[in-house]
């Protein structure tokens, strides 16, 4: 999928991605203000958590860059196998072009190509604003509020959202 007003390509990861990838999480998770994931992560964590066999990873790439990056698993195994879960990171360096946008629709598209009925997100953070507007525009609701869930490095314990959508 590509946006061409803004040159966003996405395709699947590969293995030489990884320093890119690897660049671009931990960026965004040492800053602890949208993920749950550990900020002195290693690299080793990391590949456990984004580039597993049985998750589905994508690169956004502007020109030749990898700005952004995604996964798509199973929410849950077996009975719940039909619902996907995603989690998207942006380069801080590349915010406010699209990137976000380009891969919440790829995926949306991507999962229905899978087979998955929906996606839910299981961890939202409240106070990450920019993406609880993306989402809600891509159509996602929120189903469910988790008081107090997540440390936020500057705000303490704030809630964090389950959302959903069908594909």
């Amino acid at each position: 999928m590509q946006n061409k007003n803004r040159r966003i390509r996405i395709r699947k990861a590969k293995e030489a991605d990884f320093a890119a990838l690897w660049d671009i999480f931990h960026a965004v998770v040492k800053r602890g203000d949208t993920f749950s994931f550990d900020p002195q992560s290693d690299k080793e964590v990391f590949r456990s958590l984004w580039m597993a066999p049985h998750i589905n990873t994508y690169v956004a790439l502007m020109g030749n860059t990898i700005r952004g990056t995604y996964i798509m698993k199973q929410n849950q195994p077996g009975l719940g196998g039909h619902v996907a879960n995603c989690a998207y990171m942006v380069d801080p360096g590349a915010r406010s072009q699209g990137i976000g946008k380009s891969m919440g629709k790829h995926s949306i598209a991507e999962a229905k190509k899978l087979g998955f009925l929906a996606i839910q997100f299981n961890f939202v953070v409240s106070t990450n604003i920019t993406a609880i507007h993306l989402w809600l525009k891509l159509g996602f609701k929120i189903v469910g509020t988790v008081p107090a869930a997540f440390k936020h490095s500057e705000y303490g314990f704030v809630d964090i959202y389950i959302m959903h959508r069908y594909v």
